[in-house]
């Protein structure tokens, strides 16, 4: 009997930005669960109160440990601690950018490449974090946050009507991602269901200790009881990522690094703030496709520090000797 490929760790996320209508959040959150996953992050989103309103408990139907845990962040780079991939989703392709590709062929290519790659250990020594941007409703993702991510999804769809619901392109990428991690078949696939809150659902007449489901084609409520908190295995600590050999860098990390090397090389007139073209966001997909380590980051970085203070040291003018008056 072959021995079974083991599928390296995953931490999964899925990000909204900007996301301009409550259903969607709702409706996401169900995608997410339904899949197995549980991380939802929203960055800037229209209602400041998205996860409490009535239309985002309706359409999550059941999945309120997902609204009960999701964050919402200011910008995108607080949504991206902890990621080591990013996936843009766009319907049509950018001029400049990562590779536009499915998302089937993304995550086999992924996956393979994590299985076979140099060393054949490396599923075992890399903890990776994946990260699903999804723009807003309205105008979809910007350039800047697209230039960021390894690649950029574009679900398969019909070429004269192809623009999908968030939470139906959500609930396509999640299924995808779901197979090329295994699908159902190992318990350990599962993330665990963190508990509810009991201030998400306050002031609507929940009861905390259970869920809601939305009726078909109503727009009312009925509640099933929950497991108790006890019954669900507990989460793994994050703090595991830090105790691997290698660690990778985060999305955070990799965009700190970029700006301060941005500055070295607009201090030493390599790059022109003025015009600088594409260089960043093209350096930006070299050290995504380096898969670059905290510890080569904090080299790089060294390395613009250097720049800088000899950009500097060289800025300062040398102060002239004066002559002194001859002593009679």
């Amino acid at each position: 009997m072959p021995t079974p490929v083991k599928t390296p760790p995953w931490r999964t996320r899925f990000i909204l930005l900007n996301t301009s209508h409550a259903g969607n959040v709702g409706a996401a959150a169900r995608a997410i669960k339904v899949m197995g996953f549980s991380e939802m992050v929203l960055v800037a989103p229209r209602w400041a109160n998205v996860l409490r309103r009535e239309e985002t408990i309706q359409r999550a139907s059941g999945a309120l440990d997902v609204l009960a845990n999701a964050r919402i962040v200011d910008t995108l780079d607080e949504a991206l601690d902890g990621m080591t991939h990013l996936c843009a989703t766009a319907m049509t392709p950018r001029d400049f950018g990562p590779p536009t590709v499915t998302p089937r062929e993304h995550f086999e290519s992924l996956t393979r490449h994590s299985r076979e790659g140099g060393n054949p250990e490396a599923a075992d020594d890399v903890a990776r974090g994946m990260a699903f941007l999804f723009g807003s409703e309205r105008f979809g993702m910007t350039n800047e946050d697209v230039y960021r991510c390894h690649a950029c999804l574009s679900i398969p769809t019909n070429p004269s009507f192809g623009s999908l619901n968030l939470a139906a392109a959500l609930q396509v990428i999640a299924y995808d991602w779901r197979l090329a991690l295994g699908g159902f078949s190992a318990p350990d696939l599962l993330e665990p269901s963190p508990s509810v809150r009991p201030e998400l659902v306050e002031g609507l007449g929940v009861d905390p200790g259970v869920q809601a489901e939305q009726m078909p084609g109503a727009h009312t409520l009925r509640f099933l009881k929950s497991p108790p908190t006890s019954a669900l295995p507990a989460p793994l600590p994050l703090s595991i990522r830090a105790e691997l050999p290698r660690r990778l860098a985060d999305a955070q990390q990799v965009a700190g690094m970029l700006k301060h090397l941005e500055q070295a090389l607009v201090a030493i007139d390599f790059l022109d703030p003025a015009a600088p073209k594409k260089l960043m966001p093209r350096l930006n997909q070299l050290f995504n496709r380096a898969e670059v380590t905290q510890e080569e980051i904090h080299i790089l970085r060294g390395v613009a520090k250097a720049m800088l203070d000899v950009a500097a040291r060289s800025a300062t003018p040398t102060p002239t000797p004066t002559s002194l008056p001859a002593k009679g």
